[in-house]
């Protein structure tokens, strides 16, 4: 018992400081936002879908199952009652969650050449600030670029 207890402390410790590593070269360091300037093409108006799926709704929904599941029987039925409860209770509060606010919001598609000549689409909340021909920034990459005004 000792040696799986002993065991399972070095490898919970070892999880532990893998997960502190530093930022590697390719992130670059801590601040740092690749910044990129050109001319607006094009704005599209559209839809985008938001991340509000924290898991706290699962979370919620889980407990309050087990805690009714708990409530039914004795013995090994209760035991039973406690999991159907906080399975159901988790899927139930997945569903609120998501129902709630993974509403899709506007926003727009805007595609910008860069001083390059290179296209680039980003859709970002509407800012309407923006509009077609106006020279402008794209700060960062990826899902985290957004288009803002040179000047601002």
């Amino acid at each position: 018992m000792k040696a799986i207890l002993s065991w399972m402390t070095v490898t919970l410790a070892a999880v532990l400081i893998s997960a502190c590593s530093a930022v590697g070269s390719t992130n670059g360091g801590a601040g740092e936002i690749e910044i990129r300037s050109g001319k607006i093409e094009q704005i599209t108006l559209t839809q985008m879908q938001t991340n509000h799926d924290s898991g706290i709704g699962a979370v919620l929904g889980g407990v309050g199952g087990l805690a009714l599941g708990s409530l039914i029987g004795h013995g090994t039925g209760r035991d039973v009652a406690m999991v159907a409860g906080a399975l159901a209770g988790a899927a139930g509060g997945n569903y609120a969650e998501k129902k709630k606010y993974d509403q899709p919001v506007e926003a727009q598609q805007i595609i910008v050449r860069t001083r390059s000549g290179v296209l680039v689409s980003v859709t970002q909340p509407i800012n309407p600030n923006l509009s077609r021909g106006m020279n402008v920034y794209i700060q960062g990459s990826g899902n985290e670029a957004r288009v803002v005004p040179q000047g601002s």
